[in-house]
């Protein structure tokens, strides 16, 4: 698997990211919802009912028969705010799983570079384990002979026990990674995976694009705005028009009225000053959006320069001397040169220097991907 590919199954199969995707289908049915009109009444009523033991009593002659509709007139553009409401509230959806979708894929880009930093461990372990059993068998070859005292063949194969400790570390580490790497990729179910990457692989950063949480900061604005519209039209009342037919004492006439509230205590004042607040709250939040994505820009952008010179400059050139003076070691031990304390040490050292330099190449990675983030790239 490519870390393309990753990316590229964590957004399409991500249980967050289908949660916000009901999100969204949840706003456009708000959305659908709030552009409907309110729905015409059909009323029906009789008056003057009694019963048969009141007296001679005619259903046709005595009572008073009412059949009305009504429709509510919405005033003020209500529908209109309504509408644009729940629109920006459609947008404000979409924002915040553009924002999870950039948080998700900067995880598993971490996630995916530690875990193949900590394959490689394992693979310097691994190796470092051979070079030692090829040690060891060689000093049981010099003991059998009787060029070599015993002791030193008991060294070597404590040193060799002790890197094999640490390659089972260091292979529980790599196992470690893989599965949260897939956990990061939100599978539920952990398998064999196998990274088909490099940590010495040119790293380039993804285009930019737009931060969400600048996105969602806005759209906020955009909805607190809205709403303030809103409960300022709600402010003034609605009225009802009703038509219909009266049937009393045998006459039939027409019915006509008009119903509106009288805003004397209820003025939605309170809903208004709410909403006011609201728009501050949203815009102080965006400019403390602003200043955290500059500062992360900022910060990414000289973590990325350090990490790329440390590896270019440093530990760069130190791990291949250690990787020559480990050789150097081994042949000048074979041939008696030095004694079987440098060569431990040399190797130590070889092996210290490499897992140090793979620890600064994932650094330098992640630093990479942080770079990505503060940048609003996507994938």
């Amino acid at each position: 698997m490519t870390l393309e590919q990753a990316i590229a199954e964590t957004i399409a199969r991500h249980p967050l990211l289908a949660a916000a995707d009901g999100r969204i289908s949840t706003a456009q049915g708000l959305l659908e919802q709030a552009a409907l009109r309110p729905n015409p009444r059909l009323a029906f009523q009789v008056e003057n009912l009694r019963g048969p033991w009141q007296g001679s009593f005619n259903y046709a002659r005595d009572t008073d028969n009412f059949v009305w509709l009504s429709q509510t007139i919405e005033t003020a553009k209500k529908r209109q705010y309504r509408s644009e409401l729940a629109g920006v509230n459609r947008q404000v959806a979409e924002s915040a799983r553009l924002l999870l979708q950039q948080q998700l894929v900067a995880r598993v880009k971490q996630a995916w570079w530690n875990a193949v930093g900590t394959e490689r461990a394992r693979v310097i372990y691994e190796e470092t384990q051979k070079t030692f059993a090829q040690i060891v068998d060689y000093h049981v070859i010099r003991v059998r002979e009787g060029s070599m005292a015993e002791a030193d063949l008991i060294r070597v194969r404590l040193e060799a026990e002790r890197f094999a400790l640490a390659a089972n570390n260091a292979t529980l580490s790599a196992e470690r990674a893989r599965i949260g790497l897939q956990r990061e990729m939100g599978r539920s179910e952990f398998g064999t995976l196998e990274l088909a990457d490099t940590l010495e692989k040119p790293a380039v950063a993804a285009t930019a694009g737009e931060r969400a949480e600048l996105l969602l900061a806005r759209n906020a604005i955009a909805a607190a705005r809205a709403n303030q519209q809103l409960q300022m039209a709600l402010a003034r009342p609605n009225f009802d028009v009703l038509g219909g037919y009266k049937h009393t004492m045998g006459q039939e006439t027409a019915l006509v009225g008009l119903q509106i509230d009288l805003p004397v205590y209820n003025k939605n004042q309170g809903n208004v000053a709410a909403a006011v607040a609201e728009i501050r709250v949203a815009e102080n939040n965006l400019k403390a959006s602003e200043a955290v994505v500059q500062a992360e820009l900022k910060t990414a952008e000289v973590e990325v320069r350090l990490r790329k010179k440390q590896v270019d400059e440093t530990l760069g050139p130190l791990r291949e001397q250690a990787m020559d003076t480990a050789r150097i070691a081994q042949a000048a031990y074979r041939e008696g040169g030095t004694d079987l304390l440098r060569l431990l040490d040399a190797e130590r050292l070889r092996l210290e220097t490499q897992l140090i330099f793979v620890q600064a190449l994932v650094e330098y990675r992640i630093a990479v991907v942080n770079l990505e983030t503060a940048r609003g790239a996507n994938q």
